[in-house]
This record gives C-alpha cells, sequence and structure tokens, in this order.
C-alpha cells in the first residue's frame, strides 16, 4: 500500500494537468485498475487517514479536525484497524512515513498497530537556512522551491529505502502487509533542480479560475476556510508567486512518482511481486488556485477527489471505472481480496466487483465531510454540496468538469437534488473531546469559534479572499 500526501487528479491516469509527468504511476495503472471518481471521507489529513485504516466514516466516529490522534475518539478506541486484521491472520505489517496523521505513536494499551514501523520521517523533512518564500506567510511548512541539491536528502528518498529494504529481506512465503506514506506534494513543496526542469516557467499551463467563479456560492462555504495558513489566490498573484506554486507542486509529484517507481522495481525485483496485491491512493486532493485558493479542506472536486490504483495477481490489467468510490471502501477490498472477513465497523464496500467488471453500475455515492451539517456527494455525474446552514451547491460533471456553475436554486434540477440529498444523515456526530485547529463546530446551522456563535455581521463574517 503507497499513498501520497495531498495528491489530487494531477497524475497522468487521471489526466488531471495536461503536462505532468508520472510514468510510475501510468505503469501501475496499465497494470491494474483505475478508479477514475474515487473520493476521500474528509478534505485533511487525520480524519482521511483514520478513516482508511479503521473503515469509519468521519460523520460516525466524529473524528474531524487535525486534532486529537484517531485512538482518542471514543468510537475508535477499540476497533481493529487495517493492519492489525492482517496481524490477526499471520500477516507481518510493516509501516515507514507518514500513514497515520503525525505524530503517530502506538498506543501501549492496545494491540500493536504494526509488526515494525520504520523511518518515519519529519513535517516537511529538512528545510533550508531559511525560507524561500518568506513574502508569503510565515508559517514554517507553507514554503516552496528548489530544495535540496540532492534528493537523497529528502525524507521521502528515506522512507522509499527503508521500504526496499524491507521487500528485499521478507522472506518468499511469508505473507506480509506494507503502508508506505510519502509525504509529497505535501507543503513545504521542496525537490531538486531536475524535477523543477520537468516544468519550465515560459511554457507552464496554469488552471483555469474565472474572476466571477465564486459569485454563485453560497457564503457559508468561506467558513470552511478560516484560518488556513496556505495563502489565497489574490496573495500569490500580488506577489507573483502563483506560477512557481503550480511549478513546485507539479515537480513534487514527479519527484513522489519516482520514488514509487523506486519501491514498484524492487517489489517487482522479488519472488513474492508477482502475487502481491499493490494499491495506491492519496489522503484527499489539493487546491492549485481554484476557487481562489490554495491547500484542501474544501467540499469541491479538486480537493475529494483522489487516485486510487489497484493491481492484484488475478484481476485484468489495465482498466478504468468511472463509478463512484470512496477511500473507505478499500478496507473491505483488500479484506475479501486475501480471504480475509472484514469487521462489523467498516461502513465502506468492497471493490471486488469493481475489479472484475469496472463498468458495473454502483447506486451508492461517494461522501466527504468537512465538519458537521458540511457534506459532498459525489454521484457518477453530479456533485451535490449541503453545508450546515442548508445552503447548497450542484454540479453537472458532465458539461462542467471544473464546477464553475452552481445549479442549486433551479427549479429543472431539483429531483436530482433531492436524490443526491437523501444521502446525507440527519445526524453528525458530535467532534471529539480535543477537536481543534481548522475545522469550526456548529450549533443549530450556526458555526462556533473558540466558544462563539458566529452571526452575519459580526466580526468573523469577512471575505477571507480578499482579507
Amino acid at each position: 500500500m503507497i499513498n501520497m500526501d495531498d495528491l489530487n487528479s494531477w497524475v497522468g491516469p487521471l489526466g488531471g494537468h495536461p503536462q505532468v509527468k508520472t510514468p510510475n504511476l501510468d505503469r501501475l495503472a496499465a497494470r491494474g485498475t483505475v478508479f477514475t471518481n474515487a473520493h476521500t471521507q474528509a478534505p485533511v489529513c487525520n480524519p482521511s487517514r483514520a478513516s482508511v485504516f479503521t473503515g469509519v466514516r468521519p460523520e460516525s466516529s466524529g473524528l474531524y479536525a487535525l486534532d486529537p490522534p484517531f485512538r482518542q475518539a471514543p468510537a475508535l478506541r477499540g476497533v481493529t484497524t487495517l493492519p492489525q486484521l492482517f496481524a490477526n491472520h499471520g500477516y507481518r505489517t510493516y509501516s515507514t512515513g507518514k500513514n497515520f496523521h503525525d505524530p503517530f505513536k502506538q498506543d501501549p494499551a492496545l494491540p500493536a498497530e504494526f509488526t515494525e514501523v520504520g523511518f518515519l520521517g519529519t513535517q516537511g523533512g529538512p528545510r533550508p537556512a531559511k525560507k524561500l518564500k518568506q513574502n508569503i506567510n510565515p508559517e514554517p511548512l507553507i514554503d516552496w522551491g528548489v530544495f535540496p541539491d540532492d534528493d537523497t536528502s529528502q525524507d521521502d528518498w528515506k522512507v522509499a529505502d527503508w521500504a526496499i529494504a524491507k521487500l528485499r529481506a521478507i522472506p518468499a512465503a511469508e505473507p506480509f502487509f506494507l503502508a508506505v506514506g510519502i509525504r509529497h506534494p505535501h507543503v513545504p513543496m521542496y525537490a531538486s533542480q531536475k524535477w523543477f526542469d520537468l516544468y519550465p516557467d515560459d511554457k507552464l499551463i496554469m488552471p483555469i479560475v474565472p474572476a466571477d467563479d465564486r459569485d454563485d456560492l453560497p457564503k457559508y462555504a468561506d467558513y470552511l476556510h478560516w484560518r488556513l495558513p496556505e495563502p489565497r489566490l489574490a496573495l500569490l498573484e500580488r506577489q507573483r508567486e502563483w506560477r512557481s506554486h503550480v511549478q513546485a507542486y507539479l515537480a513534487s509529484v514527479s519527484f513522489a512518482d519516482h520514488l514509487v517507481g523506486r519501491i514498484l522495481d524492487a517489489l517487482d525485483g522479488t519472488e513474492a511481486g508477482r502475487r502481491t496485491v499493490i494499491v495506491f491512493w492519496s489522503d484527499h486532493g489539493y487546491h492549485n488556485g481554484e476557487k481562489g485558493i490554495t491547500g484542501k479542506n474544501s467540499l469541491w472536486e479538486i480537493a475529494t477527489r483522489v487516485p486510487v490504483i489497484i493491481s492484484a495477481p488475478g484481476f485484468a490489467a489495465g482498466q478504468r471505472s468511472n463509478q463512484p468510490v470512496e477511500l473507505l471502501d478499500l478496507y473491505p477490498t483488500l479484506a475479501e481480496m486475501c480471504g480475509l472477513t472484514a469487521p462489523g465497523q467498516v461502513e465502506g464496500v468492497s471493490l471486488v466487483p469493481w475489479l472484475r467488471n469496472p463498468s458495473l453500475s454502483k447506486e451508492k455515492p461517494a461522501r466527504t465531510v468537512a465538519g458537521p451539517g458540511n457534506m459532498a456527494v459525489r454521484s457518477e455525474n453530479w456533485r451535490y454540496i449541503r453545508y450546515a446552514d442548508g445552503s447548497e451547491e450542484f454540479y453537472d460533471h458532465r458539461a462542467d468538469p471544473e464546477e464553475w456553475h452552481n445549479l442549486a436554486g433551479i427549479p429543472a434540477y431539483a429531483s436530482l437534488i433531492q436524490e443526491h440529498a437523501r444521502w446525507i444523515p440527519a445526524v453528525f456526530a458530535r467532534p471529539v473531546p480535543g477537536s481543534k485547529a481548522r475545522l469550526i463546530d456548529y450549533q443549530d446551522g450556526v458555526p462556533i469559534w473558540q466558544g462563539k456563535r458566529i452571526l452575519p455581521g459580526d466580526p468573523f463574517d469577512y471575505d477571507p479572499f480578499k482579507d
């Protein structure tokens, strides 16, 4: 299992950016099945990763924010995680890099998540003597550019090294589960010069962001972006740094793709390689200026859509499925593929039927939550968003894949909107104790920040995209 942090659809198998170079994800896609309409359960790291490894939705567990660690959520305290399921059935389980959210520590009062935990790396990895983009934001992580000179200095390179060494050392007959978490392209987006050279500034194709793109959005959409450290597009444009940001993201993606290739080469060189299931995923997407923001934490396509690729013995190669799937589905899928029974808490569905027949219709849509009451529902052709105050967005992905035209409120779409709205739960779990950082709480549809109810006209009711 290989995952990347903050990787959106800008990969070759999804065609999200016309210039992106990801030859190793391309070759993995060629030997497996690409789920082109896959979505995260939450557009931030902690709840997304917790849902992958526990099979429990954030709206069920109450884990919506970057804190606390997932085992502090009462609903997740004693559940059997995916690596624990494999360990319970005789597998050796290994982890390196970022799989659970930082800082990952195994709870000594519970069975170990992994048999062995290797090199984890540090948040952001090695840093230059001073920030490269000091004009953007004082937050240390918000940085990008050419650094370091040598790829082998990167923490992610060392994560791949550990995974490669482990693959070469695992006995041929030993069943194993290896999770490899690559932090790129998460900020700080550092890569050596050769990866930037793949994307010359004078030829760089930039995202198209219409000036009026936010004009048809409900005001409530702004609440999801309060206090985010990622710079707004307006600031990047004023500082003439938007192009460098996009270039750094693409360079980071290609560097990370190279690491995937190193790991695949190592696996293919082992006797176990031909009978090993390979899964690739990202925890959530990332804005590079779309909708006026950089970063994640939104319910739009660019933040919820993620690459999911599964390659496995006995299944056809070169397949693509456009049916809506969720990261939550990985747990039951891997359990079924390996002849195991997923525990009762698992809320996803196995994707094995779609590995056998990618065109099989799937009624159940994908759902993404961003705090209590805020949810996106993605079907094969439509995206529906409802916020905690009841305001809505609705997009036709056949005619409007960039989600530039909000169709909510147009009578002709009322029945379709109602069909999608039925998937939104009547009750969302309350945020677990210790929830903090970027997501705000809600009470009767009114946002609450640090105990204060925020009403129209309050100081918090500002336009964060011009502030």
